[in-house]
């Protein structure tokens, strides 16, 4: 069973949700691409989940609670001593990352909040920037619209997300496409309101991000 709650309100501006998740029976968790970076308390202790730029193949074995603290993309600045980037597409352990530490399950969001007093903020500008993204507005457009050249663009990406624009804005695409295909709609439909070209563009940018085909996300635990 999954849960998600909403965050503190002292966390609401940087983290998206707290979640909890404990299988019911043995299963192994296809994790896609979302943008996000998570700290989680897991069976074998604490660790940060990167931004993934490919699948993530988790096991959770039974009756084993794991309880996270998820990121808005961008959300994450280097909160953790590090920069993003060196997170990306990994799982590094808490003792690993220098001046935090998580005392348990429940203090995920104190640990947060304990880091927070003394971590510069995330790029101001991240939230609009990913948002731009989702809306389909093209990497070279937004450069404009920010007064940059897509080089500067791409470094202040890499920054905030752990990879440039056009990494991040095949991220959000795809999640936009997985929340239309999961209401119901028709996969040529879901292409064409989520910014892709056509049906094989999607299939071709889904198999690259999440490694089987849309028809497969949607089955359960995929």
């Amino acid at each position: 069973m999954y849960v998600e709650s909403p965050p503190r309100p002292a966390l609401a501006e940087r983290v998206a949700c707290l979640w909890t998740q404990e299988a019911e029976a043995p299963l192994v968790q296809r994790v896609v691409p979302d943008g996000c970076v998570d700290l989680i308390w897991a069976p074998d202790g604490p660790h940060v989940a990167g931004p993934d730029t490919g699948p993530y193949l988790a096991e959770l074995p039974v009756g084993e609670p794991f309880t996270g603290l998820r990121f808005k993309p961008g959300g994450v600045g280097e909160l953790f001593g590090v920069p993003v980037a060196w997170l990306r597409d990994r799982r590094v352990p808490v003792a690993d990352l220098p001046g935090v530490e998580v005392r348990g399950p429940d203090d995920l969001q104190r640990a947060v909040e304990r880091l927070l007093r003394g971590t510069p903020g995330p790029d101001a500008g991240a939230g609009a920037i990913a948002g731009a993204l989702r809306r389909g507005r093209a990497v070279g457009d937004l450069a404009w619209d920010l007064g940059l050249s897509e080089r500067q663009l791409n470094r202040r990406c890499v920054r905030a997300f752990g990879y440039g624009p056009k990494t991040l804005q095949r991220v959000v695409r795809f999640q936009r496409a997985l929340r239309v295909a999961r209401s119901g709609a028709r996969l040529a439909d879901v292409a064409a309101t989520s910014g892709y070209a056509d049906q094989a563009h999607m299939a071709r940018d889904v198999r690259r991000l999440a490694g089987v085909s849309m028809g497969r996300l949607l089955e359960p635990y995929a």
